[in-house]
């Protein structure tokens, strides 16, 4: 069944007076459980397309469905409520707030979203990264490699139905940067998410069951493994 469909979707923005076409009548669906990597020259519209699929931007013409619900029909409020149930986000910079611990990072979604129980879900979601003896660290006491595990540990805490990860191991050495992606291929494995990765890294690509090719905001290749 697919978790997100996006159904001839273009993306348009003005700049300095005129229009720039980001995506052009770009088709896909995602399942649950599966991993696609999006890949292409910077510029060919990789980020573009996961902010719709995030329900952070919406789509010029054509249509995102996220479950089966369209984002573009939904209210501030219900935008608000989807991303905050439905959609995990993962960032090269990581975006950890600096005055909060690791366990405090994590649990923050959870206070925003009203959950109870909070301060459980955190640990368990360290302890599934491998973290769970650091949670009363702060961001700048730990590697790169722990602060995306952190940041991934952030993006499960509410058990995201989509995973959106861009550029993910960009600022990561190799050998971390491959740690990062075999627990991003874990996650989607066992927590079933429809987990999309925008990445210049062909070995980043080369785990996921799909590969989308994107150019100049056309998506050129879909290759299923």
């Amino acid at each position: 069944m697919a978790i997100l469909s996006l159904q001839n979707v273009s993306k348009e923005y003005a700049s300095d007076g005129q229009s720039v076409r980001a995506l052009e009548r770009v088709t896909l669906d995602v399942n649950e459980g599966e991993f696609v990597a999006l890949v292409g020259r910077s510029g060919c519209g990789k980020s573009t397309l996961l902010h719709l699929a995030g329900a952070m931007d919406f789509p010029t013409s054509g249509t995102v469905l996220i479950e089966d619900r369209s984002t573009s029909d939904l209210n501030d409020a219900q935008q608000t409520e989807l991303r905050r149930n439905k959609v995990g986000f993962v960032f090269q910079s990581f975006q950890l707030l600096h005055t909060l611990t690791v366990q405090e990072n994590v649990e923050l979604p959870l206070q925003l979203a009203g959950r109870t129980g909070v301060r459980e879900l955190a640990l368990e979601r360290l302890h599934w990264v491998e973290l769970g003896g650091l949670g009363a660290r702060y961001p700048h006491q730990l590697s790169g490699g722990q602060m995306q595990r952190v940041a991934i540990a952030r993006a499960l805490a509410h058990s995201p139905r989509i995973l959106l990860a861009d550029e993910p191991t960009g600022n990561l050495d190799t050998a971390t940067g491959g740690v990062i992606l075999e627990l991003l291929l874990r996650l989607t494995r066992e927590q079933k998410t429809a987990t999309i990765m925008a990445t210049h890294s062909v070995e980043a690509a080369s785990i996921c069951d799909t590969l989308v090719k994107l150019r100049d905001g056309h998506v050129e290749e879909v290759t299923r493994r």
